[in-house]
């Protein structure tokens, strides 16, 4: 067989992250993984609503509450779903990274999870807290975008 092999890309996203934050600059990490932890990601059995980053004593960045759910076949090999799991950054990144968790009201959250060239990786992005009047505008104003797209399509036809 001369042709590479297509395989299905699982994608894991934080829903509610646009819902609840001001997303800003994105960054991509790899993540270090177990295997049975990687055989569950190739599933899309994970979960990403709850994750942040921290970082340790050594200034390395860590991912917390990323639920990645057991692997069905790992047996006495499974991982625990919630452990702290390394992420793999430049050190200018993690410069900025440290610059985002020492200003007030900005964290760090996991927007999604994918494969690129066969390596797991994450896209972590700088967010800010939403108020309420927030939400409720972004809301009013997804609504008005649909409405108007739908007359503008009803109008076409």
């Amino acid at each position: 067989m001369s042709g590479t092999k297509k395989e299905s890309q699982k994608v894991i996203f934080n829903r509610k992250l646009s819902h609840d934050y001001f997303i800003g600059k994105k960054f991509e990490a790899g993540l270090v993984l177990t295997g049975t932890e990687v055989k569950s990601l190739r599933l899309g059995n994970a979960s990403i609503e709850e994750a942040f980053v921290r970082l340790d004593r050594k200034s390395c960045p860590i991912l917390m509450n990323a639920h990645i759910h057991d692997y069905r076949f790992g047996n006495i090999y499974n991982h625990d779903p919630l452990r702290s799991r390394f992420l793999l950054l430049r050190t200018n990144e993690i410069n900025e990274v440290r610059g985002a968790l020492e200003r007030k009201g900005e964290s760090i959250l996991a927007t999604k999870i994918f494969f690129k060239s066969g390596l797991a990786k994450i896209e972590i992005a700088i967010c800010t807290a939403k108020k309420l009047f927030d939400k409720r505008r972004s809301l009013k104003e997804k609504t008005e975008n649909r409405e108007l797209e739908r007359a503008l399509r009803h109008h076409k036809t």
